[in-house]
């Protein structure tokens, strides 16, 4: 590429803020738009990278005016008729999506990439985490902030690993190169773009077809996909039980720690100690382990780096917690992750009141899976529902969060607004408090810490 300035419309996504910081670490000239000031935007000020929060074409820095030296990248989530997107188009600038752009870095890279409707910030956080603390090094675009690093990039000069997250939204992941692979899940989603469940799943079985020749599939052996690998290509399962050729044994709690060993196709790691004891990130644990043992990591710095490694901002983080209240803030939007998620926190907290606090993530995604949505919430004592969080989407006539509540077989529900939620906390005597969601709801976090450190001094 020829480009010295690249502009990123919709730079505050955590996908497009990894390859935002990648270009600027290299040396390239950044900036970009965004609709809402974050602390990810925040912090990508911070680092020097020009953002502006206006649509107007006139608060696009001049220097990145020059369409023979500027690269644009957008994210799907755009809307055609954005005003830098369209002055952009009608001056024949260069626009890359998000997903071609990281597909040009697959293509020069050993590429590990991590795909599945939930799991895979965690696996493929975990996954990085495993390769660079070791020997063999890597680099990394994360769907997550690791709290090992504070960042969603790691990068590596000695090393031709990249780790990525692999976006099955608008099909983004066949843009990708992969050297190996790793499905966790293919609970369906995004039906708004696919159609059925069907086309869903096919999209994952082409996904098999692109990774490169010599080299690796791994596979939760309860995902049910026809894989298409190319000659060469080796395929292994992963699991909790031994019909798995990596899966995991003798998993036990002790004293707040969860233990386990490792079991591979040629020998076994015993007494794994997770670093974040919670037992969802068992079998993405042993997904990461597979990928890390498979290419060289030895046994011993597979043990410390899960033993070391600290979490993602927005899964399980414990915000809060005295003798009195645990609050927890997690970023499950499917039904799956909330089902997984809630089970989990059932396990950490065995006979104590669960009130979750859950905003839904898209007018589509609601519609389609209410139901489900109903199920996997109903395992709570206490639901608050917030409005759905519209995203990229204009809303559906006849969806809302009511949708969801009337089905939700909980003791007790509540439809809540953002405004509202402090006032109803104060009707309740939560014990172990939770947010859940995608959107916005990570702003109200703060607010709820503030005010539960206030009500249980």
């Amino acid at each position: 590429m020829t480009y010295t300035r690249y502009y990123f419309i919709g730079i505050g996504g955590i996908g497009m803020s990894a390859i935002a910081r990648y270009f600027h670490v290299k040396g390239f000239k950044v900036a970009g738009y965004d609709r809402t000031e974050t602390k990810l935007t925040s912090d990508l000020q911070a680092e020097g990278i020009q953002i502006t929060f206006e649509e107007a074409v006139s608060t696009i820095p001049s220097d990145f005016l020059e369409k023979e030296k500027t690269l644009i990248v957008i994210t799907p989530a755009i809307p055609q008729e954005h005003e830098q997107l369209v002055y952009f188009k009608e001056h024949n600038f260069t626009i890359m999506k998000r997903s071609e752009m990281l597909g040009e870095i697959t293509r020069h890279s050993k590429a590990i990439c991590i795909a599945g409707t939930h799991g895979k910030t965690t696996t493929s956080t975990i996954t990085a985490h495993l390769l660079h603390q070791s020997h063999v090094n890597c680099s990394a675009f994360l769907g997550g902030i690791s709290n090992n690093y504070n960042t969603n990039l790691l990068l590596s000069n000695d090393s031709n690993y990249v780790v990525v997250e692999a976006d099955e939204y608008d099909r983004s992941f066949h843009q990708l190169t992969p050297y190996m692979a790793v499905i966790i899940s293919v609970d369906a989603d995004h039906l708004d773009i696919y159609g059925s469940k069907e086309a869903f799943l096919e999209s994952f079985e082409h996904f098999t077809s692109l990774i490169a020749p010599g080299g690796t599939l791994v596979i939760n052996k309860n995902v049910h996909i026809a894989p298409k690998l190319k000659k060469g290509v080796r395929m292994f399962t992963y699991g909790l039980n031994s019909t798995a050729d990596f899966y995991a044994k003798n998993i036990r709690m002790e004293k707040g720690n969860i233990l386990f060993d490792f079991v591979t196709p040629s020998d076994t790691i015993y007494d794994v100690r997770l670093g974040v004891p919670v037992m969802i990130n068992v079998e993405n644990s042993v997904a990461a382990m597979a990928m890390a043992w498979l290419n060289g990591v030895t046994n011993e710095e597979i043990r410390t780096g899960i033993s070391t490694f600290s979490g993602i901002y927005r899964r399980f983080n414990i915000v809060y917690k005295t003798d009195k209240i645990v609050y927890m803030d997690d970023y499950a939007h499917h039904p799956s992750e909330l089902k997984e998620s809630i089970s989990s926190i059932r396990q950490l907290y065995p006979g104590r009141k669960i009130t979750g606090i859950f905003q839904p993530h898209l007018y589509s995604r609601t519609k389609d899976f209410a139901t489900e949505f109903a199920q996997s919430l109903s395992q709570l004592d206490d639901v608050i529902l917030l409005p759905v969080y519209p995203a990229r989407e204009l809303p559906i006539e006849g969806v809302s969060s009511d949708l969801i509540l009337k089905d939700v077989t909980a003791q007790h529900k509540t439809l809540s607004t953002k405004e509202n939620l402090l006032t109803l906390l104060d009707e309740k005597n939560p014990d172990v408090l939770v947010t859940f969601g995608a959107g916005d709801i990570d702003k109200l976090v703060p607010e709820i810490k503030n005010y539960l450190k206030k009500r249980y001094k």
